[in-house]
């Protein structure tokens, strides 16, 4: 059994669902785990409140409580490629997620994530994502590192004062030349089903995006894309739009049946530069990779 070296956190909602216990709560909120689980993991003192007093089966809900829990799974596999970090200061750091390694725990992942592999390797127990990744995308990742200023750069995202810069390859098979041709793509993305999914729909539009072409083979063709806006897998539904789904996904345009990584063939989308003011030091932050996607 692999358990979590650092605890979940989960705040309870304003507004009861109709439970009368925090058991309770946990079980319809988390459907894929299994009731006993909760049940196991109270009775053995994994589940507690923000002061560290146990949640017991009898605990009640209480809006807007803050409980802290341990991720558990049978096993999680070990991703074979190794993160970088790319600067760090007393507020940030950011560094450089490799394909399939998730951000933060989830599903089968519990410490082998880039947050708790920085937690280990900088020995900063408080440090914290202040945005994501796709697990199969690669890239930069802003983390903060001080909770007081915590809040300041969450905000950054939040408001959109981020330039973002990512590279995409698709298979392209066109006569035409695409080199230096931009496109700016905007349509009304919605939850599709699976939930998991995304999908193009009509009605105003709720996302934008920027993409040229940049360097052009025989059958494929690197793009540059700018998201104007944060939608979930927003750059992979746009490219879909242009008739170029991004090469090795998995999800579009069509869902393929789910399947072990095949860690050679990343999905082939990079998040290669990242700008804004830093609203600490009000200086200009600029970080790029070195890392480039390459075209056969």
């Amino acid at each position: 059994m692999i358990i979590a070296d650092q605890p979940s956190k989960l705040s309870l909602p304003q507004k009861n669902p109709g439970v009368s216990t925090v058991l309770e709560y946990l079980i319809i909120k988390f459907p894929y785990i299994d009731a006993q689980v909760w049940q196991k993991r109270i009775a053995a003192g994994k589940v507690h409140c923000h002061d560290g007093s146990l949640i017991t089966r009898q605990s009640p809900f209480k809006p807007q409580q803050r409980i802290y829990y341990y991720r558990e799974v049978e096993s999680e596999p070990l991703i074979p490629f190794k993160e970088r970090i790319l600067f760090q200061d007393e507020h940030l750091l950011v560094a450089y997620k490799p394909h399939f390694l998730p951000v933060v725990p989830g599903g089968k992942y519990v410490n082998e994530c880039l947050q708790n592999r920085l937690r280990q390797s900088t020995a900063i127990n408080t440090l914290q994502a202040v945005h994501r990744l796709d697990r199969v995308t690669a890239g930069l990742v802003i983390f903060s590192v001080n909770p007081t200023t915590r809040h300041r750069y969450h905000d950054l995202f939040e408001t959109r004062k981020i330039d973002k810069t990512y590279q995409a390859i698709a298979r392209t098979n066109s006569q035409e030349s695409l080199v230096g041709k931009t496109w700016e793509v905007k349509n009304r993305l919605i939850q599709s089903n699976p939930k998991f999914r995304m999908c193009i729909t009509d009605g105003e539009a709720n996302s934008h995006s920027s993409i040229r072409c940049v360097k052009q083979s025989a059958e494929q063709s690197l793009f540059e894309l700018t998201p104007i806006t944060g939608k979930t897998h927003q750059l992979r539904l746009h490219m879909q739009a242009l008739g170029w789904p991004i090469l090795n996904d998995k999800y579009y345009p069509h869902l393929q049946p789910l399947s072990a990584d095949n860690y050679t063939t990343p999905l082939q989308l990079l998040a290669k530069k990242i700008e804004f003011i830093d609203p600490v030091t009000q200086q200009t932050r600029r970080f790029s990779d070195d890392s480039n996607l390459l075209l056969k």
